[in-house]
């Protein structure tokens, strides 16, 4: 499956961070830390937070950062936030359907709020996040996997807190997250397929030994039990194996 991670090449410089720049050594270095310590998150869900722990630490000017995602196509939900204003501002995102986040999310590329007290382009969203007490906001995608879209989301009290390092930095941070958060969800599905691949033997298993049947026999019956009940065949594998019973009726 084809996963673009690519960083988007033209965006304009915004205000420079205070602060000095990362120098290219220091960035390297600090990325390769961020490859190292995302491989070692044992799932789906520990790469998202380590992503989101990492961001706020790498990026300059940013006090906060989320992961949304839309799966399939669906709404947008954040499922990982480093701190509970993220949830509020992107409830507001998709209450209001704008935003930048779903810009990022749709349009693949990095998307700069420098002030949401004169932003234009999302008004009412701006107002809200205004209220909650955020100034500026930075959003980069983080992967498109067939239907499903993944961005990281950074936020700042202050206006014009990101800056021309700050978007450098997070398109690289991003396209490392990206490839991290991909592996990871490979990872998760191979898992699952192994998991499922195990409890379906163990359910033909059973019903070998208790009815003399061949390994094609038992996953027939398996079958035939699920197209019977409108049951996922491995739903009736997993009651086969708790109960030592197949279901009986829809």
């Amino acid at each position: 499956m084809a996963i673009d991670t690519r960083p988007d090449p033209g965006d304009d410089a915004a205000a420079e961070v205070s602060g000095p720049s990362r120098t290219p050594a220091d960035l390297a270095e600090r990325l390769g830390d961020l490859a190292r310590y995302l491989e070692s998150r044992a799932d789906v869900t520990a790469t998202l937070q380590g992503i989101v722990d990492t961001a706020v630490d790498t990026v300059p000017g940013a006090a906060y950062a989320g992961v949304s995602v839309i799966a399939r196509r669906r709404m947008m939900e954040t499922p990982i936030v480093s701190a509970s204003v993220v949830s509020a501002v992107d409830r507001a995102q998709i209450e209001f359907g704008q935003g930048p986040c779903l810009t990022a999310l749709y349009e693949r590329h990095t998307v700069a709020m420098p002030d949401t007290a004169s932003e234009q382009r999302w008004p009412r969203f701006a107002a809200r996040a205004a209220e909650l007490g955020i100034g500026s906001m930075l959003s980069f995608q983080l992967y498109v996997l067939d239907d499903d879209l993944g961005a990281l989301n950074l936020y700042a009290c202050a206006s014009h807190a990101f800056g021309a390092d700050s978007e450098r930095v997070g398109r690289l941070f991003a396209a490392h997250a990206g490839v991290a958060m991909a592996t990871a969800r490979q990872v998760s599905q191979l898992k699952h397929a192994i998991d499922t691949r195990d409890l379906i033997g163990q359910a033909k298993g059973i019903l070998m030994e208790r009815y003399k049947l061949t390994a094609e026999q038992a996953f027939a019956l398996l079958v035939r039990a699920s197209q019977h009940s409108n049951t996922k065949l491995t739903e009736i594998a997993s009651y086969l194996c708790r109960s030592g019973e197949l279901p009986t009726g829809p």
